[in-house]
């Protein structure tokens, strides 16, 4: 069972591991794992005070890993999931395992269904968003900042050039889209 204090199965053993895992063994020095003093169960130190945590209530559904017999006992709750990218990361944790790259690629398809929607429903809002000066590529022209581009080794220099494009091609791509379709439906009812 998940999430207790007490492992129910014994671990194999190092000498089995080295045996079954080239290179395994590798990070046994605890000076190597910071992480070490958090891995023994220890009350008295930690103030821990439960054998299992108390599971926080679900008042709506929420997604599952097939990975685990149940939800983590905490989890969030600020976001949830909806539209058309809801659907994507439901069928995502449904289907996949989250050693499978397919999870993760449904999961990243998901987030970018969501921008766009974003994107989609502040145009029809009325108050579109503002990509250069969300972005801050016109502080950059009034203060000096690009100059200051020039002058130092920053580390975004390298991929500078592409951010433009990375931020206004989809803007451009998206009016360019409309003005076609608008031209073929001007042409459409002349005829």
């Amino acid at each position: 069972m998940a999430y207790v204090a007490d492992t129910p199965t014994p671990p194999p053993t190092a000498e089995e591991l080295r045996r079954r895992i080239p290179g395994w063994g590798a990070d046994l020095d605890p000076a190597d794992r910071p992480a070490v003093p958090r891995e023994r169960f220890a009350p008295e130190e930690t103030g821990a005070h439960w054998e299992f945590p108390e599971r926080q209530e679900e008042k709506a559904p929420r997604e599952r890993s097939i990975e685990h017999a149940f939800l983590t006992p905490v989890f969030g709750t600020a976001q949830p999931l909806h539209g058309v990218s809801g659907a994507v990361r439901r069928y995502a944790y449904r289907r996949f395992s989250e050693a499978r790259a397919a999870h993760w690629l449904m999961l990243m398809l998901a987030d970018r269904l969501d921008v766009a929607g974003a994107a989609a429903r502040s145009v029809l809002s009325g108050r579109p968003d503002l990509p250069l000066r969300e972005t801050g590529a016109l502080a950059e022209l009034q203060e000096g900042a690009g100059a200051d581009r020039l002058r130092t080794r920053r580390v975004d220099q390298r991929h500078a050039w592409v951010d433009p494009l990375l931020v206004a091609g989809p803007w451009i791509a998206g009016g360019a889209l409309l003005a076609v379709g608008a031209a073929r439906i001007v042409r459409a009812r002349r005829r």
